[in-house]
């Protein structure tokens, strides 16, 4: 299965080598997920945005900026992940989680559960 790729405007094939007869060997164990061109952007996109928060609070310390004005910076970072994951987390269960459990695969949901511990740390 390959992951969109804007920047080419192609599908990749998973990160591996090929064998000697040209077929794709796995070099990792990780899952991959087919996004929409649209998703994909938006995902990118608020990454992008909490990248550049993140480079405006290391600026904040380099300019010996005040605690609680960094402070309030950070806060936004930690609103812009949550708004990152919460949106991550609908195409997760609406795409792969329900695709999982029609194909009768219900470990999908103790994962999906897992995902949550981890997540409400």
């Amino acid at each position: 299965m390959g992951v969109y790729n804007v920047k080419k405007g192609v599908k990749a094939m998973d990160r591996g080598q090929e064998n000697k007869d040209g077929q794709k060997k796995e070099c990792c164990n990780y899952k991959t997920k087919e996004r929409s061109e649209k998703e994909y952007k938006d995902l990118i996109h608020r990454l992008n945005r909490i990248e550049g928060q993140i480079r405006g609070i290391r600026g904040m310390v380099e300019e010996e900026r005040y605690c609680t004005d960094i402070l309030v910076q950070v806060a936004a970072v930690n609103a812009a992940l949550n708004s990152f994951n919460k949106k991550l987390l609908e195409s997760h269960v609406k795409t792969c989680v329900v695709k999982d459990i029609r194909e009768g695969r219900e470990d999908t949901v103790e994962e999906l559960l897992e995902v949550f511990q981890r997540l409400m740390k």
